[in-house]
């Protein structure tokens, strides 16, 4: 009769046992099967610094991919009213319908992520995503078009909120801030590289071979997704470490090595003999996936209503995120209207926003060696908006000036500027909400980002709608002042976390927890 299997819990730092002698009758020398290769579930975080910049880069460039695709739509939509016979409005849904599936998909796929790992997530929402590209480019009708843009919207926004988790597996929260600022960068990069491409094709061709490019775009990620992306969510590798070791002790067996040379307490020279499995912790204290989804779904909206800071930071970046939406319709229609751009030139000057976001990504990074190498690294959450309250304040700066410098008589290149200048203030307002809701919620910040999406990413799609409308009554000038009017009174949110923040977090039960680490 053999005797019980003993379960222990496996880790990362595990030291695995050696096998003891056969436990057979038979005479005929049986050698030890072979052991498995599990050189591929090492810790994330021990991997090499090669290998997770490579592991960031490919994330980040995903990220790009999408955002790429969110810009993309609108030098189109000239083309897209006179084959479908519909009005403006009618024709910026297409962007609405994207951000909607962008804002609520992330709180389902987030979880099976967790669950299942974020490489198979990768491919499966990859595939889709290419997919229903295709749907928007062979779609006959209108109506088709819109659900093909939704479900583009669903499966493209794990390249988005995914990535965030991809950086926390491999990297420490210390270690973290320059594969943040990549991933922030490439977002507003993507952005404005999708209508200043778009714009050339929608000149020469026809809108539908915007999304063609998007296809031959999507279909090469996934290509390269899978042969190179490598699983990064720790309990998932471990998980499946587990399971091979498990089968190997099975095939064991079989052939009569039975027990396991297991070290016995804190003394490394005693060990004793078992018949033995592994199984992971993270796996038991979990919930069923229905439960993790249901968490995932209250908890965002939650910490929305109930916590403060997460309230105006996410009010604060979807702010400046509808910003840069509703320059989809804003720029064409200035350059197009004062200096007499047709629809290619109207869109080259969302190269601006590009250049913008790559200065603001280098001098990040910039800042970041600066501090590390002088001994002055961040310490604190509130540590990492020093900088943002100052320039954050380039959002409403650029916005004033785009809209008092957009007059024929005034070059062209002028405004242009004033595009980069505020896209670098977005830029540090999208990094410093990552970085604080990182450093202040840390369990918890899985959902708060959830939260700051959901509402970045629906207000985001509204707003475009009436952008059109608003510019042409307010005007150009009056437009921008009033959006940046708003921006300057957003600018106090950092400040005030600045010089309150400690005791903010003291009072929640959620943050509270960081104020004496």
């Amino acid at each position: 009769m053999k005797t019980p299997i003993v379960f222990h819990y496996l880790t990362f730092d595990t030291i695995l046992p050696s096998p003891g002698g056969r436990r057979t009758s038979d005479r005929h020398f049986v050698p030890l099967p072979e052991a498995p290769n599990l050189k591929r579930y090492d810790s994330p975080f021990a991997w090499s610094p090669s290998r997770k910049t490579f592991i960031t880069w490919l994330s980040c460039i995903s990220t790009a991919i999408t955002a790429f695709t969110a810009g993309a739509y609108s030098p189109g939509i000239e083309q897209m009213m006179e084959h479908w016979n519909v009005s403006r409005v009618a024709a910026s849904v297409g962007i609405t319908t994207f951000t909607t599936g962008f804002a609520i998909t992330p709180m389902f796929l987030a979880p099976f992520s967790e669950f299942n790992g974020r490489r198979p997530v990768f491919l499966v929402t990859g595939g889709m995503f290419a997919i229903s590209q295709l749907c928007c480019a062979l779609t006959p009708t209108y109506s088709g078009f819109l659900i093909s843009r939704f479900v583009v919207g669903c499966s493209s926004s794990t390249f988005s909120t995914v990535v965030g988790g991809v950086v926390s597996d491999i990297y420490h929260a210390e270690d973290r801030n320059w594969a943040m600022t990549i991933f922030s960068g490439s977002a507003l990069v993507g952005t404005g590289l999708g209508p200043f491409v778009g714009g050339f094709i929608a000149q020469h061709t026809s809108w539908r071979w915007i999304f063609y490019l998007q296809v031959i775009l999507d279909g090469t990620l996934l290509v390269i997704l899978f042969v190179f992306f490598r699983e990064t969510r720790g309990s998932v590798l471990l998980s499946q470490k587990a399971k091979q070791l498990n089968q190997w002790y099975e095939v064991c067996e079989k052939v009569g090595y039975i027990d396991f040379d297991i070290q016995s307490g804190k003394d490394e020279d005693k060990k004793t003999s078992q018949r033995m499995r592994w199984k992971v912790r993270a796996d038991e204290e979990r919930g069923t996936l229905d439960q993790v989804i249901i968490v995932s779904l209250y908890r965002p909206f939650h910490l929305l209503f109930t916590e403060p800071v997460i309230f105006f930071f996410s009010f604060w970046v979807s702010f400046s995120w509808a910003v840069l939406y509703m320059t989809f319709a804003a720029i064409p229609l200035v350059f197009g209207t004062n200096h007499g751009f047709n629809l290619e030139q109207s869109h080259a000057p969302f190269a601006a926003l590009s250049t913008g976001a790559i200065l603001s990504t280098i001098i990040s990074l910039v800042q970041e060696n600066w501090a590390r190498r002088r001994g002055k690294a961040v310490t604190s959450p509130e540590g990492r908006l020093y900088i943002s309250c100052v320039q954050s304040a380039l959002m409403p700066i650029g916005l004033f000036w785009f809209g008092w410098t957009s007059f024929p008589s005034i070059p062209w290149i002028v405004p242009t500027v004033a595009i980069g200048c505020a896209t670098m203030g977005i830029f540090s307002i999208y990094l410093a909400v990552f970085n604080y809701f990182a450093d202040t919620y840390h369990r918890y910040a899985s959902s708060a980002l959830a939260a700051q999406g959901c509402c970045r990413n629906l207000l985001g799609g509204v707003l475009p709608l009436v952008t059109t409308q608003m510019f042409q009554r307010l005007g150009f000038g009056g437009a921008s002042s009033l959006l940046g009017g708003v921006g300057t009174l957003l600018t106090i949110v950092p400040w005030i976390l600045v010089f309150y923040g400690p005791n903010i977090r003291a009072r929640s039960k959620f943050a509270a927890e960081l104020v004496d680490t």
